[in-house]
């Protein structure tokens, strides 16, 4: 998928959902997605971060995005329907959404692991995205053609020793993608599927890798061929998979 060659208007008309968007691998999926024609939902839990994405889609003259806040450690059943209708009322529409939000505490042995650390781990990284998924899926269902994109983290798909809660977390997420894509089969229109972006500069990556070269990293840019592939039209028999980036 790196050497694919997406057409500018790609996802002209269409209306994405990007989770995460304020910093790091959404920031820059949001602005490509905007850049490829697409009205852009912006989520992020820091208001000022995400109105600062919002000025920079508008000022390369692109459509208008909408910004809708929400923490995702302390959302309700009620928040998650509120953001949906949001989307409806402001946007009239959702052709798809990129799962990108992500929460990772301190890599540690699991006896120094507490509950309220797998909590917030477990709610950002796992129920959020099957919350938020849910409340979408009335829009979803209206669309010609919609894509929901899972993002994945290698040490969930293949667990290793000292990343805990957060590679449980990201071991459900890709439990909840093969799910939704098999619930989804009789609806030819609805598709999800998973991308493991694997070294990528990002927020989280300097967490979990405080003392890694930045020149063994890739750009977020280098994955976006992949990301407009998965949410635009030409994946439309794509369903059920992990790419691993």
């Amino acid at each position: 998928m790196k050497d694919y060659h997406p057409r500018a208007d790609l996802l002209k008309d269409r209306v994405i959902l990007v989770t995460g968007a304020s910093r790091g691998l959404g920031r820059i999926a949001a602005l490509t997605f905007a850049a490829h024609g697409a009205t852009v939902a912006l989520h992020g839990r820091d208001v000022a971060a995400l109105e600062k994405v919002y000025d920079e889609i508008e000022a390369n003259g692109h459509a208008q995005p909408a910004a809708i806040p929400l923490d995702l450690d302390k959302a309700t059943t009620r928040d998650y329907d509120a953001l949906a209708y949001a989307i409806e009322s402001q946007l009239g529409r959702l052709d798809g959404i990129l799962h990108n939000a992500a929460h990772v505490e301190k890599l540690s042995p699991l006896e120094h692991q507490s509950v309220e650390e797998w909590n917030r781990m477990l709610r950002v990284n796992l129920i959020a995205p099957f919350a938020l998924t849910q409340a979408c899926m009335r829009l979803l269902k209206t669309s010609v053609d919609a894509s929901v994109i899972f993002t994945l983290e290698s040490h969930g798909h293949v667990p290793a020793a000292f990343w805990g809660g957060y590679a449980v977390s990201k071991a459900g997420l890709e439990a909840l993608m093969k799910i939704q894509s098999a619930e989804w089969q009789e609806f030819p229109h609805l598709r999800a599927n998973a991308v493991i972006p694997g070294p990528v500069a990002s927020p989280s990556r300097a967490k979990t890798h405080p003392g890694e070269v930045a020149a063994s990293q890739r750009p977020p840019e280098a994955l976006m061929p992949t990301y407009l592939y998965l949410i635009g039209p030409d994946s439309r028999d794509v369903s059920g998979s992990v790419v691993n980036a």
